[in-house]
């Protein structure tokens, strides 16, 4: 409302003083005209003193009015449709107003050569020919202003830089006539369009607005032909939407004639950004990533929609200053929470996301919280004093070399400070516990793996006995670009002559971008019908390791095998060919979410969880790693026990040692 009356106070913009100058002699003009060409044999005296007298407030009423309607919000270079609306209206109502006045409120009184008194109303035709050349003359200015700033009147074209790069655009869609309208606007960037292909074939030879044609499609034939024609400088893929098999075609024509390629970012690309429109849109195209050539649909949300049940919330995430932890806070405060509670034990990592939600998303509702998951004293604090509603426990060690290396600490944060926070949420009345899990808690075979199946199995306990908090787990596989993640490994690689270690040329994981898994993340919190439900997000299909670093390898410009070697090292211990979504006892299950479905099991055995954590505990605090080992692997041999109702649980594969 604050910011409606704000609006409403001030409805001429700043910058906007000529464009109403200009308006009021427009006006004035117009009122001038209509009595001239009303009347062919001169104006008859009365009417002639009628404009006189009536033009002084007539011209200041139709400003007041087209202010109202918002016509000086914005600078005339940038009209469009709705402008021209208004503007329709405004001249509209003017005309009412105006008529009206001047009947009610102005009457002119003049003396006939009876010596009878007459009342002098504005003639019906003045007033049509006035509305007329009010629209025709307030309507034209805009128009040419709009069309002079995209450079299409006096300029013999697109007003491009002297030795300006030229750009063959692929997408005649609305990004692709976003991008044309950019550089037109903006000569400095030293780029000219030269043309565009589209993946519709009935668009071949159609022409914009600033008649640039389609000169062929995506197909690969004609995508090779338009290169070899054309010889553009550089490419721009303005498809948001377009599949990562179409951006592969692109970039391997390109990369073939040393071609540059860059990308339009999408929509919540820009949103996350904190930028619209404008040239600003020119300034974020992109590099081709990874991500882009995959082959994998992205997935896309309404995230104001799906996550609605946060806004107004008081919402905690643990680990906030970690890949998936500082990406659920970013998107949380786009929904509006009341408070955000950022908890990480990592003074940096908690630094770095504050100031990037306060500095550059404006971010108000944000408090950093210095604590460590592992300490119950701490945690019990920390929830007690904040009272969130929703907690997305996102803290743990993933690192699963690493985590080898170090097993009581692997299972110290990642099962028994889960087991910590869970109960201590339940006790303390919180509505709704996420635990953000991973694909390596599915028939584990790493010390890592099994530190988080032992996450799950607590959260799973939890919700047995705290039936008042809703609890849901959401397990997924790899997620690009998240720290220690294949991805920047590979870069580094590449960025040192190489050469790019690969495993084992069989070996395939799904892959997810950040942002993707938090959306996902952030709908489960809301889809659980029985508390202690496992989510799991569909990863598409799984992408080979070895196509991933070839992939990186063409998109910084080399040959794989050629400039940059691929070397196969082997597995490490413990490290599986093929990562799986689901244990062998579960059932993968639809839910009402796309991309999310939900894995049916028997219900565990809450006893049981409770007095193997008992003895896991004891393990970690005498620091017996051998001991631990051995119990885990144990644990990892088949699946805990079912609850006397909750049916029998299938096996699970053993789990070796790793070497503890």
């Amino acid at each position: 409302m604050r910011r409606w009356y704000r609006s409403g106070a001030f409805p001429v913009h700043r910058h906007s003083l000529v464009q109403l100058i200009v308006d009021g002699g427009l006006v004035a003009l117009a009122y001038v005209l209509a009595f001239e060409l009303r009347f062919d044999n001169g104006i008859p005296r009365r009417y002639d003193l009628l404009r006189d007298e009536t033009i002084l407030w007539v011209v200041p009423l139709c400003i007041v009015v087209f202010a109202a309607f918002g016509l000086y919000q914005r600078l005339w270079t940038y009209v469009g449709q709705r402008d021209y609306e208004a503007l329709l209206r405004a001249v509209v109502v003017s005309a009412i107003l105006v008529v009206g006045g001047i009947a009610v409120v102005h009457p002119v009184e003049v003396r006939a050569h009876n010596g009878v008194q007459l009342t002098v109303g504005m003639p019906v035709g003045v007033a049509a020919m006035w509305v007329l050349l009010t629209l025709f003359l307030t309507a034209g200015v805009r128009f040419l202003a709009h069309l002079t700033f995209e450079g299409r009147v006096g300029r013999g074209g697109f007003r491009a830089a002297k030795g300006a790069r030229t750009v063959l655009i692929v997408g005649g869609g609305d990004g692709g006539r976003l991008v044309v309208r950019e550089l037109v606007r903006n000569p400095d960037l030293g780029l000219r369009p030269i043309g565009f292909l589209d993946d519709d074939p009935r668009k071949r030879g159609m022409k914009d607005e600033h008649h640039l044609r389609v000169l062929g499609t995506t197909a690969d034939a004609d995508l090779r032909r338009v290169l070899d024609n054309a010889e553009p400088d550089e490419v721009i893929v303005a498809i948001p939407s377009a599949p990562g098999t179409l951006r592969g075609r692109v970039v391997a024509a390109c990369r073939a004639r040393g071609i540059p390629v860059r990308t339009l970012p999408t929509v919540f690309e820009l949103l996350q950004d904190g930028t619209n429109g404008g040239v600003r849109v020119m300034r974020q195209l992109r590099e081709l990533q990874v991500e882009d050539v995959l082959g994998r649909e992205p997935v896309r949300m309404e995230l104001d929609r799906v996550g609605a049940y946060l806004a107004n919330q008081v919402v905690l995430v643990t680990g906030a200053g970690g890949s998936i932890g500082g990406e659920l806070c970013r998107q949380i405060a786009r929904v509006g929470p009341r408070r955000l509670i950022l908890v990480d034990h990592a003074e940096d990592n908690l630094f770095e996301i504050v100031r990037e939600l306060e500095d550059e998303r404006h971010v108000r509702t944000a408090v950093p919280v210095l604590a460590d998951c592992k300490e119950e004293e701490r945690m019990r604090e920390v929830l007690a004093e904040h009272r969130p509603a929703v907690v997305f426990h996102a803290a743990a060690y993933k690192h699963v070399g690493m985590m080898e290396l170090n097993p009581v600490e692997a299972v110290r944060n990642n099962a028994l400070a889960t087991r910590l926070v869970a109960r201590i949420a339940g006790e303390l009345g919180v509505k709704t516990f996420v635990l953000v899990s991973t694909d390596k808690a599915v028939s584990p075979a790493t010390v890592m793996g099994a530190s988080k199946a032992l996450a799950e199995w607590a959260v799973e306990a939890a919700a047995e006995r705290h039936p008042g908090t809703r609890y849901a787990t959401v397990r997924f596989g790899n997620v690009l670009g998240s720290s220690g993640s294949v991805v920047p490994i590979f870069r580094r690689q590449i960025a040192a002559g190489g050469p790019v270690t690969v495993t084992d040329a069989r070996m395939q994981r799904y892959f997810m971008t950040i942002p993707e898994a938090v959306q996902l993340i952030i709908r489960s919190g809301s889809l659980s019908e029985r508390s202690g439900e496992v989510f799991v997000l569909e990863m598409g299909e799984p992408v080979k390791i070895v196509d991933l670093a070839k992939a990186m390898i063409r998109l910084t410009g080399f040959e794989p095998d050629k400039d940059i070697a691929i070397e196969v090292v082997g597995a490490k211990p413990g490290e599986k060919l093929h990562e799986e979504l689901f244990n062998p006892f579960e059932r993968p299950q639809p839910t009402p979410a796309e991309k999310i479905l939900r894995a049916e099991r028997p219900r565990l055995d809450a006893e049981w969880v409770e007095r193997t954590f008992g003895e896991i505990n004891l393990f970690v605090l005498e620091d017996d790693a051998a001991a631990l080992a051995a119990k885990v692997s144990e644990l990892a041999a088949a699946r805990a026990p079912a609850s006397p109702d909750g049916g029998t649980a299938g096996p699970v594969a053993r789990v070796p040692s790793s070497g503890t």
